[in-house]
């Protein structure tokens, strides 16, 4: 494979981390997920956005900031492939849309600056599906995850 890094992406539930992780496997490529579920101000962004918007975002910025940053800078010679499941640039898409304007730009300072320090993927897989699709899938990864919980407690 001619490509170094590669990255999946698209709307939730369209198989973006199925996807990743089956070309992973394929390639011997080193896999990097998107890590979301530890951000502390998630459950304080539900409940206040306004107040809790600006650390949601910068610490999810960081967050894949630091991951990429540790994956990407170590030289593996057995997987000279990466398949991510998230854009970093998506950090800026989101950002857009729950930040003020005030904050939004002197978030995107930030990231501009963060950005020019990353390997851009060589190849960007962005992947479609109707809506009812995507409904169905995550409805089906929810159920999937529901069961294999029941089946830790256990």
């Amino acid at each position: 494979m001619r490509y170094e890094f590669i990255t999946i992406e698209g709307n939730i539930g369209a198989g973006k981390t199925t996807l990743a992780t089956e070309l992973s496997k394929h390639y011997n490529a080193r896999l990097v997920l998107e890590a979301f579920a530890d951000n502390p101000f998630l459950p304080k962004f539900y409940e206040n956005p306004k107040q809790f918007a600006f650390p949601l975002e910068l610490f999810f910025m960081a967050e894949r900031y630091k991951q990429l940053q540790e994956i990407l800078s170590q030289q593996n010679m057995f997987q000279q492939l990466t398949v991510t499941d998230y854009l970093f640039k998506k950090s800026l898409l989101f950002a857009k849309v729950t930040l003020s304007e005030e904050e939004f730009r002197l978030y995107q300072r930030l990231f501009d600056i963060v950005q020019q320090q990353l390997i851009q993927p060589q190849l960007l897989i962005y992947l479609h599906a109707p809506v009812r699709k995507l409904q169905e899938n995550i409805k089906k990864d929810k159920e999937s995850t529901n069961k294999k919980f029941r089946m830790i407690i256990c």
